[in-house]
């Protein structure tokens, strides 16, 4: 499970830096805030999508759908109250989440 966790943690970091840069992020502070956000949501998002469907035998969309939803709202709060370069944080917070969200799609698919 420790090993899902990281490489979970790891590639959305990836992805979710390299979005932030595309849209215009620049210094230590802003790049820093996309990744302390995603150091809060995606390990419990992880964790409890795995218990949820493993352990408790949930369908996987309905958790996916509460979990990312979740995710983004917490973000989108991250984003409003401390970021100074994102002007529309909660539209920030569902692409960056829908674009690292379908990257794993694709990767999972391969």
């Amino acid at each position: 499970m420790l090993t899902i966790l990281a490489v979970s943690l790891a590639l959305t970091l990836f992805f979710e830096e390299g979005f932030a840069l595309l849209w215009g992020l620049r210094g230590k502070r802003e790049l820093g805030l996309v990744a302390l956000a995603n150091v809060l949501t995606n390990p419990p998002v992880v964790l409890l999508y795995y218990t949820a469907t493993t352990l408790w035998g949930w369908r996987a969309v309905p958790v996916t759908a509460v979990l990312e939803a979740a995710a983004v709202l917490v973000e989108w709060r991250c984003y409003r109250a401390y970021s100074e370069q994102v002007k529309k944080p909660f539209l920030f917070a569902l692409l960056i989440n829908l674009f690292s969200y379908g990257a794993g799609c694709v990767i999972n698919l391969l």
